[in-house]
């Protein structure tokens, strides 16, 4: 009863995973989502604290936009889908052209109590192109806002306030504070045990008397062997778990939860965080065993298979934590000395590409994203490039073509803002970089490094490459933001070539199984690309050929440099192009003299930078 007041704890139940599930932070597609929707958790959250039905109102915009620009989203951003059949959508003709006028949706919320009091109030932060998905996003975000006060109740109505304008939320902190008064008891009650952990036991830290240590600070022993790709955002993936609770002084752990298959979302943050880390080192059939510190007591309680035994054993772990904060109290009572902790059984039963992934791999042999890996090789050989810097590396794919192929390359560089992912390209980098050692003793690469940070903040040891490669990133960034990484790269880190590659949003009509009608009415008018979802939900724009030109021309104008235009996947001149559009940047005849002009003409720009400072971090493989 106590679990189903939290808005975690409902999401929780509807998985019938206590120990495992967690409240997702994201709501990607409704394909993707498991247990109740976020619409029907808010009203059970309502529900069990009895108050009236949340009142959902859907705000529609109409946007008007140039046909010619149907991958832009300058104006809204979509990160879930352009065009789908739920969207409405006209063509009007405004001064002799066609105008697109687009209906986004957004979702107002508002909560009563059962006098009819309001409570909070929701006001649309993002509009969506589906009704259905803005509803979905916009309850997230209060239930995600709710549970944050429910974990720290004691906070101030300024701290209530300040909380509220980062989610898009109004709170009547009267009426708020009054209704929700019950979360400051369940917060004591979960309290009396944290309490006597204080100062002595840290989160996801066993006690420190123990070889038992966090899951972070652990090499995970994982048994099967390695085969396939490690999963990584955006993947659906099957697990098979069981959780015990681990006694000290007892040979046979309690069980306290089973599940023989559990899907989720990697990247949402459907589970709790020690088990997506311990997911994103597995490939299927391998399984791993942790150890981690004992969560709040109710949520045991809530899933124990056997509640009297258990609770025994809580209470002398309790009195065990009593004996850390008071040694003295010890030998009075030696018997009652027993410690816990929870041990996690975990099997990778399947892997789930994303969409976008899938539909690669069933239209083009071999896939795009080992086309652009040959492509960016092909470059390397041409110039006999020494050095390369990948930016937003990632997991790591293109770093490890570079290993495993032949090439003039000495130093190869990586930079993501995503750690595990640089963890899990620094285990599979290590891995072959000592087989290549043993293999091939004289082999040219002397070293691979890993950076932490963002592609769009500088930092001098990203300066002065042969060749620097950016492939299907952009697209995951805001407009703005992609544009400065173009300032940035060719401004002030001028690699000899640059070499960036982003979807084609004119070819997702072939991706998904679209008809190009408007080419078939009239073949001597340049045809007008129809409207479709992006390839991906984490995509904030994707651009058509002529945005992408327009892009890295100006670019190269501005920095003296030369582009050209090439792409995998589809055939150059035959419409809709490529379904992977690749600009190669390469300095002009005065690129030496324009090296160090550049740097002089950025001085302020490169002040501004080095000012902000920089969380950059790396680790070395050395050969």
């Amino acid at each position: 009863m106590l679990i189903a007041r939290m808005p975690d704890g409902l999401s929780k139940l509807s998985r019938d995973s206590i120990l495992v599930a967690d409240l997702p932070r994201l709501f990607t597609t409704k394909t993707n989502w498991r247990g109740s929707l976020p619409r029907d958790l808010l009203c059970a959250f309502c529900r069990q604290h009895r108050l009236s039905e949340p009142d959902f109102t859907v705000i529609c915009k109409s946007i008007e936009s140039d046909q010619d620009l149907p991958g832009s989203c300058q104006t809204l951003s979509d990160t879930k889908s352009c065009l789908e059949s739920t969207s409405k959508f006209s063509i009007v003709e405004k001064g002799g052209s066609n105008v697109v006028a687009i209906e986004y949706y957004g979702c107002e919320i508002k909560m009563f109590s059962k006098d009819d009091n309001l409570i909070l109030e929701h006001t649309p932060v993002e509009y969506l192109m589906k009704q259905g998905d803005a509803i979905q996003n916009a309850t997230l975000r209060v239930l995600s806002f709710l549970n944050l006060y429910f974990k720290q109740p004691n906070m101030s109505l300024g701290e209530l306030s300040l909380l509220g304008v980062d989610w898009g939320i109004k709170c009547h902190s009267t009426c708020f504070l009054k209704e929700f008064s019950i979360s400051q008891l369940m917060n004591k009650v979960q309290q009396s045990r944290l309490l006597l952990t204080e100062n002595n036991l840290k989160s996801n830290h066993i006690d420190p008397l123990t070889d038992w240590t966090s899951l972070q600070k652990t090499e995970l022993s994982i048994q099967g062997t390695a085969c396939g790709s490690l999963p990584s955002n955006g993947f659906l993936v099957s697990i098979s778990y069981s959780v015990f609770l681990v006694l000290e002084r007892e040979d046979v752990p309690e069980i306290l939860e089973k599940n023989d298959e559990f899907e989720f979302e990697i990247g949402t943050g459907a589970v709790i965080s020690c088990i997506e880390e311990a997911i994103l080192q597995m490939t299927v059939g391998q399984s791993v065993r942790f150890y981690m510190d004992l969560p709040q007591k109710e949520l045991i309680l809530a899933a124990a298979m056997n509640c009297e035994k258990v609770l025994s054993s809580l209470s002398s772990s309790e009195c065990h934590l009593l004996f850390i904060g008071f040694p003295q109290l010890a030998p009075l009572c030696p018997l009652l000395l027993d410690r816990c902790c929870l041990e996690y059984s975990i099997t990778l039963l399947r892997v789930t590409e994303p969409f976008e992934d899938r539909m690669e791999q069933a239209f083009f042999s071999p896939p795009l994203s080992k086309q652009r890996v040959e492509f960016a090789l092909q470059h390397i050989k041409e110039i006999s490039a020494s050095s390369l810097i990948d930016f937003g590396c990632g997991s790591g794919s293109l770093l490890e073509s570079l290993v495993d192929t032949p090439s003039s390359l000495e130093k190869i560089v990586g930079i993501d803002l995503s750690q595990k992912g640089l963890i899990r390209a620094a285990k599979v980098l290590n891995s072959k970089l000592e087989k290549l050692a043993a293999m091939m003793p004289k082999s040219m690469i002397k070293s691979v490094i890993l950076y932490e940070g963002s592609i769009t903040d500088f930092d001098s040891r990203l300066n002065g490459f042969d060749i620097g490669t950016c492939l299907e990133v952009i697209e995951h960034m805001e407009e703005d933001q992609a544009c400065l990484f173009g300032d940035i790269a060719l401004g002030l880190f001028r690699p000899r070539v640059l070499i960036v590659s982003t979807p084609n949003y004119e070819y997702n009509v072939i991706l998904q199984r679209s008809n190009l009608t408007s080419q078939e009415k009239d073949k001597n008018e340049k045809a007008k690309p129809p409207l479709c979802k992006f390839r991906n939900h984490d995509h904030k724009f994707e651009w058509t050929r002529e945005q992408f030109n327009h892009w890295a021309t100006c670019l190269a104008l501005k920095y003296n440099y030369n582009v050209e235009f090439g792409g995998v996947g589809g055939k150059d001149g035959v419409e809709p192009g490529y379904a992977s559009q690749i600009a190669v940047f390469q300095e002009g005849q005065t690129s030496a003299c324009h090296r160090f002009c550049s740097l002089g003409a950025h001085a302020n720009a490169l002040q501004d930078f080095v000012g902000m400072g920089s969380d950059f971090y790396h680790c070395l493989i050395s050969a």
